[in-house]
């Protein structure tokens, strides 16, 4: 099957899985396999949105903290010399050019899209195209990942629809949200990132976020709540944001319990 071919499929499959023209769309995809470039498919999403519509995709950057897995992983293994000098190296967050590879294609090519809009958390931002981007991206406070006065709270308030393209729930970040929502709540923890040429790093308490049981709880999620089906050998998944927030929050409160 061609790329154009996938494409159109990808456009029909979006519109009878019941993608709102008009809407707010958060999207998580995996390109890795298909063949088709991620230009075509950011098309599409916007086809199925209509002029009127908001595409909106995690732009998140570990790269810039130590207090990352991402870093950790990075730095295991290196002596204490090496993990300085990796450190010292790290890169700035920039929300006009700072590029988000952990995300996939897809969420790289909406950032640097002409016109899009980015939140200017350093860690934790979301890009988005459409003109609804502006007021949902507008405020990003850092102690704020993703909770109440992050965008995804307006993305909760826009009853924006949540699109898992090829990837699981495991990745799903409105559960983050629906963390903050939980009681008990849960613990907090420091944060640290890098934010400017000049080497200055910031220090900020959030939440403890944990996604090490999203793909669980995806897993016991109503299946009325979902719209499924497949793209390139793999599933797709249309659900509204409110649906699943409120089932994690249920399901985290029932067995998450705030540590010391």
């Amino acid at each position: 099957m061609t790329e154009v071919t996938q494409a159109a499929e990808l456009g029909g499959l979006l519109r009878s899985l019941g993608v709102r023209r008009g809407g707010v769309l958060m999207v998580h995809a995996s390109l890795s396999g298909t063949g088709v470039a991620p230009e075509p498919v950011r098309d599409a999403l916007l086809a199925a949105l209509g002029p009127a519509g908001t595409l909106i995709v995690p732009a998140f950057t570990p790269e810039n903290s130590d207090t990352s897995r991402a870093h950790q992983d990075a730095v295991a293994g290196l002596s204490e010399a090496e993990a300085a000098e990796y450190r010292g190296s790290m890169p700035p967050f920039d929300p006009d050019a700072t590029e988000c590879p952990t995300m996939g294609a897809l969420a790289e090519c909406v950032r640097s899209t002409h016109g899009a809009v980015r939140s200017a958390h350093p860690q934790t931002s979301l890009a988005g195209l459409g003109p609804g981007a502006g007021k949902l991206l507008r405020r990003h406070p850092m102690r704020s990942h993703l909770g109440r006065l992050s965008p995804m709270a307006r993305l909760y308030a826009a009853d924006a629809q949540i699109l898992l393209l090829r990837v699981g729930f495991e990745v799903c970040s409105a559960f983050h949200y629906a963390e903050y929502l939980t009681r008990p709540r849960p613990p907090r923890r420091t944060y640290r990132c890098v934010v400017d040429e000049k080497g200055n790093w910031v220090s900020y308490r959030d939440l403890a976020l944990d996604d090490s049981d999203f793909g669980e709880i995806g897993s016991r999620l109503p299946r009325r709540l979902l719209a499924e089906a497949e793209w390139a050998s793999k599933g797709v998944v249309l659900c509204s944001m409110r649906d699943l927030v409120g089932h994690a929050r249920n399901q985290m409160s029932g067995y998450r319990r705030a540590l010391a």
